[in-house]
């Protein structure tokens, strides 16, 4: 059984920093692109960052968080990781990562290309 687990949200202060950490367990980490999603109150969830499987890949951001997050995997751990520096009250939202449904695979950082998720963690930031 598949298992993903977000941890690291929180409250902080705009320009503060989190750093998200997702753990998994029966899945073959390393065989699979993963990504950062979020979801803002009434808003459409979104793709923040990816990675794909194999360290020092290719990493997509979105354009508003671009020289604010980096996306990081330690594929010994099975551990995915985003760095979040200089917060905005924007980034306010719940923060999810998923696998890629396929291995060896990358096809982006939209979130129907995913389909392994864990539960999110939150994340706000005030003003």
């Amino acid at each position: 059984q598949v298992q993903m687990v977000e941890s690291g949200g929180g409250l902080v202060q705009a320009g503060g920093s989190l750093r998200l950490s997702c753990t998994t367990s029966g899945l073959t980490f390393d065989t699979y692109a993963m990504g950062w999603f979020r979801q803002a109150a009434g808003k459409e969830r979104e793709g923040v960052s990816c990675i794909t499987w194999n360290n020092g890949g290719y990493t997509y951001y979105t354009d508003s968080v671009k020289g604010r997050f980096t996306i990081s995997r330690d594929n010994a751990k099975n551990t995915l990781y985003l760095q979040m520096n200089s917060l905005k009250p924007e980034d306010t939202a719940m923060y999810y990562c998923a696998a890629f449904r396929y291995r060896f695979s990358w096809g982006g950082c939209r979130p129907n290309e995913y389909n392994t998720w864990g539960q999110g963690t939150q994340v706000t930031v005030s003003s």
